[in-house]
């Protein structure tokens, strides 16, 4: 670009810098490098003066009105929707190791699956000593079982035997007792006291109470009429008897010695035969006498000892009987007890046996499924502590082995930004590029949007909030794989006909937002109301008009107005702004 001095420097002036020039060319080189100097600033302010405004500008966009489609763009992984997850289900805290494991990328087919090949091995050398270890605690848990079913039956026999041998003295010795002082009587006493057995239900501990013999009066049961038939009856009968036949020769003595004595007063005896017939009369008196006292005797102390006797070796065998009863129901309590130890220490041995059965066959891994063998599950990229899937490896219990993802049904898994989460529904149409095929494009669905942020990788930043969003894809290929790296585009809405600019082009000031409106060489700032965006465009709504001419950032202040607003907040980038807009 050629400079006109003359425009910006009159001629008189140019005569009189050559002139100073002429006057001091003894100055030498020094001054012409200063002049020169000058005149190269003077040609620079004068190029920047002609280009006015417009060459502080940069890039410009001519607002139009055409269909914007609001999209959100982000990274996705391709995942499988369904797959089978081949876990560790050897228990243990220490881990197994794999002793033989299929190669990666295997393909299943249905033949494997019939077949049930082998696709993972376990070590089991640990559970098998445990399984033998277990089944000699099963064979000692058995033979205690055993012994203590055997000794449980014989207690209860015991028990039987004991307690029907109680019963059977106290029959016997209520026996003895109405025996004695007969059935009525014994009848009486004996449920007088609660003392009666038989009435007892079976299953009712005998609680017998002490009961002093000396307490009862048995002497108001020395009535013959109270007696019934019993021995002591008979006894009184007899002590009756020898008192009736004694008082009868005590009779007939005394008749025959008054008779004696009137034939002597007579002379018709002689004396020796009166004395003989005195004599009588006394030893009869005697019997009399021998007769009453035995009587008495009986009544008084007889009786009533034997009475008491017989009634206390009663109540002695109703207390044997209670007792046997407890002693019963306490041993067969601790049979029946060590029955149930040694019966659940049996069954506890089974089960730990079952398991480890269990567990030793967990030990091989089969094919169940047809599908890609892919080492580790769906989520073990976040433990980085975790050993890798290999020969030799240890894996702890409910570890992934392997994962058989089902090829059919494959998603796209995806973070959304907390600022984009809004616009995404389920069921909205997706559109996947993957970066290992650009060419293709993939057609799909929202399936599924995650309802709180994800918390894996919050630790490295707290302040980043994304949700899960999975991405169902339409169709089946294969040439698809899980793990590939791709790019959705989530159609969530589509304007038709609006306004639109470049969303950089889009300022938040003063709480405002404005756009650079370019008018000529010079610009001004437009207050514009803005509606959805996405990565690239902006909806206008209001302040702008098509054909409007928009600078792409904002223009370049002078230093001097920059120094005077250097202490203004800056504004934040385009697309901060315009989320934070859009928020509120």
């Amino acid at each position: 670009m050629q400079i006109n001095l003359e425009q910006k420097y009159p001629q008189g002036d140019l005569q009189a810098v050559a002139l100073r020039s002429s006057q001091d060319s003894r100055s030498g080189s020094v001054r012409k490098v200063l002049l020169l100097g000058i005149a190269v600033v003077a040609i620079v302010a004068v190029i920047l003066v002609r280009r006015g405004p417009s060459a502080s500008m940069g890039s410009t966009f001519v607002v139009r009105r055409s269909d914007l489609p609001i999209t959100v763009v982000e990274a996705a992984s391709i995942e499988a929707l369904e797959s089978q997850e081949l876990r560790s289900e050897v228990k243990g805290y220490e881990g197994t190791k794999i002793l033989s494991i299929i190669e990666e990328g295997y393909l299943v087919t249905e033949e494997d699956v019939k077949k049930h090949k082998i696709l993972v091995e376990l070590d089991s050398s640990q559970l098998k000593q445990r399984i033998t270890t277990q089944e000699i605690e099963i064979e000692t848990s058995i033979a205690a079982l055993a012994d203590a079913q055997q000794a449980h039956g014989i207690q209860l026999n015991q028990n039987q035997s004991d307690i029907k041998a109680a019963e059977q003295k106290v029959r016997f010795a209520r026996m003895d007792l109405e025996k004695f002082i007969g059935t009525e009587a014994a009848a009486e006493i004996i449920n007088a006291l609660d003392l009666e057995i038989f009435t007892r239900r079976p299953d009712t501990n005998y609680n017998t109470t002490s009961i002093q013999p000396a307490q009862i009066d048995f002497s108001k049961y020395a009535k013959v009429e109270l007696l019934g038939n019993g021995e002591a009856k008979q006894k009184l009968r007899k002590f009756d008897d020898d008192l009736l036949v004694a008082k009868s020769e005590f009779g007939l003595a005394k008749n025959l010695f008054e008779g004696t004595q009137r034939l002597s007063e007579k002379g018709f005896v002689t004396r020796s035969t009166l004395e003989n017939d005195q004599l009588n009369v006394k030893k009869n008196d005697l019997k009399v006498q021998t007769a009453e006292t035995a009587r008495d005797l009986f009544f008084r102390y007889e009786f009533p000892k034997t009475a008491e006797e017989l009634f206390s070796k009663y109540e002695e065998a109703f207390r044997l009987l209670d007792r046997t009863g407890k002693e019963a129901v306490s041993k067969i309590t601790q049979s029946t007890a060590k029955l149930k130890s040694s019966q659940g220490r049996y069954r506890i041995m089974d089960e730990q046996r079952t398991n480890l059965l269990e567990q030793l066959g967990k030990c091989t891994i089969r094919a169940l499924k047809t599908g890609l063998v892919v080492y580790g599950g769906t989520g073990d990229n976040n433990n980085w502590n975790q050993e890798q899937i290999r020969e030799g490896a240890s894996i702890r219990e409910r570890q992934t082995i392997i994962t058989i993802p089902d090829m059919t049904l494959m998603s796209a898994k995806s973070r959304i930004h907390e600022s984009q989460i809004k616009k995404v529904k389920k069921g909205m149409k997706v559109l996947i590029r993957l970066d290992a095929f650009p060419d293709e494009k993939l057609e799909g669905e929202v399936l599924k949007v995650g309802v709180l942020p994800d918390s894996q990788n919050r630790w490295m930043n707290p302040e980043l909030k994304v949700y899960i969003t999975s991405t169902k894809i339409t169709g089946t290929r294969e040439w698809l794989k899980p793990g590939m790296s791709a790019k959705i585009e989530i159609l969530a809405d589509q304007l038709n006909q609006v306004l639109f600019c470049p969303i950089q082009a889009v300022s938040f000031v003063k709480n405002e937002h404005v756009v650079n409106l370019v008018k000529g060489s010079s610009s001004e700032q437009r207050v514009v109301e803005i509606g959805q965006f996405n990565d690239e465009f902006i909806h206008i709504k209001n302040g702008l008009k098509e054909g409007d001419v928009v600078a792409l950032r904002a223009p370049e202040v002078p230093k001097e107005l920059d120094q005077k607003t250097s202490e203004e907040p800056k504004a934040a980038s385009a697309t901060t702004r315009v989320s934070q807009a859009k928020d509120r």
